[in-house]
């Protein structure tokens, strides 16, 4: 057996141990408990934080959406913070809320996402929980109640919700679709053993004592949702997962703009995991995050690159092969000669487990959809997934990994 094979076992051995590990959690009591989980009966004081810059095409149906949610009016304030945007996004807020009794419009100089969170959270003085919606992102009316009944218990700091694509109809957006929804159901497995180390800006909540007590918001290499989760983590907080309340949110449309949102995403994690809190890796006191959740953070980058890079290899070797074998024979003899007949095509012990591996990605995406309802063309998106995916994937990883090893910094877009 070669040193490519055994690798290629080693990997696919961790992932199958994982998916096995997720569809126990699934099953067992905690999380059951969880789906089951019935709408609380409070209706503390809610304050909506909308972070902006340059989201003119999306800011007013953002705030509109905040504004259908089934929630008691005078329980909800809505706060958009214009951090210093260029385009028209401030003229579209003063136009259509500077009246509005239930907005509260902000202008400040641009100072990142987390300053605008931040000036959000201060103005928030009478809020039990403040939430971030991100500008291109819209919610269900149910969302907020939703994820209410998630702060009952009162160790938990942070939750989050059902995420997934706004009105996907490209090959791209319907990629993501898939993929999105293949996480509602990797975090509502992991909320079961406090395994969440990202709280996403598509609406997450916060109980706003707990922030202000761990120091606000801060810039977190450009991810600030994960830097504040992995704060609470550490703090000893929990962060739970409403799989019901859903949020739709705009993604990237071309292949430039997704490889440089997930460049940013993958080296934000390395730069948060690697360097500011590198103390949860390994570490028994955060129970699955620190011994499971994260380390597997690091090796599905590396296991990322090196799959591709043993893709590349082994195609080039037996192309080489192919091009040596055939070489002065009759291209129309050499096709002729190829057997396609598939009943006899060798089923190894690698393949077999390679099969395995997909079909559990498959059935952690279906579990996905119906804990969430999420509406989806599911099969069309899970063949996207597996035809696009897996050849873009390589790019930010090995981006990623470069910037922060060279010390790259990169704009927000």
């Amino acid at each position: 057996m070669g040193g490519i094979e055994v690798l290629t076992y080693a990997l696919l051995f961790i992932g199958l141990y994982f998916e096995v590990f997720v569809l126990l959690t699934f099953l067992s009591s905690p999380a059951r408990e969880r789906r089951q989980r019935p709408l609380s009966t409070r209706t503390p004081k809610v304050a909506m934080i909308v972070p902006c810059w340059n989201e003119e095409p999306t800011i007013k149906g953002n705030v509109e959406s905040l504004l259908t949610l089934d929630y008691p009016e005078d329980k909800l304030d809505i706060i958009v913070v214009n951090d210093g945007s260029t385009d028209r996004s401030g003229e579209i807020l003063d136009e259509a809320f500077s009246n509005h009794p239930r907005v509260k419009v902000i202008h400040q100089m641009n100072g990142g996402k987390h300053a605008a969170l931040n000036t959000g959270i201060e103005y928030a003085k009478d809020a039990e929980l403040v939430g971030c919606l991100d500008a291109d992102s819209f919610v269900e009316k149910s969302a907020l109640r939703e994820i209410i009944s998630c702060f009952d218990d009162p160790k938990v700091a942070a939750a989050t919700v059902a995420m997934s694509v706004h009105n996907p109809q490209k090959p791209l957006e319907i990629m993501q679709h898939v993929e999105y929804i293949l996480g509602i159901a990797l975090r509502h497995v992991m909320s079961a053993v406090n395994g969440i180390y990202v709280t996403p800006g598509p609406f997450s909540l916060y109980r706003r004592d707990i922030i202000l007590k761990v120091g606000g918001f801060r810039f977190g290499h450009q991810t600030e949702d994960m830097e504040m989760a992995l704060r609470l983590q550490r703090e000893g907080y929990w962060i739970e997962n409403a799989p019901k309340a859903r949020v739709y949110t705009k993604v990237p449309v071309t292949v430039r703009g997704l490889v440089k949102q997930r460049t940013r995403w993958t080296s934000g994690f390395l730069r948060n995991v690697a360097f500011d809190y590198r103390d949860l890796i390994g570490n028994p006191r955060f129970g699955v995050l620190g011994l499971l959740v994260l380390p597997l953070g690091f090796l599905a980058i590396v296991a990322g690159i090196v799959l591709f890079a043993m893709l590349v290899y082994t195609t080039a070797e037996d192309v080489i092969r192919s091009y040596m074998i055939h070489n002065g024979i009759p291209l129309s003899y050499a096709i002729s000669s190829i057997n396609f007949e598939w009943f006899f095509i060798p089923i190894s012990v690698l393949s077999l487990l390679a099969i395995v591996s997909a079909a559990g990605i498959v059935l952690f995406i279906i579990i996905g959809k119906k804990v969430s309802n999420t509406p989806a063309r599911l099969w069309t998106g899970i063949i996207a997934y597996a035809l696009i995916f897996r050849f873009l994937a390589p790019l930010w990883l090995i981006r990623s990994l470069k910037d922060v090893a060279l010390g790259t910094k990169r704009p927000w877009r």
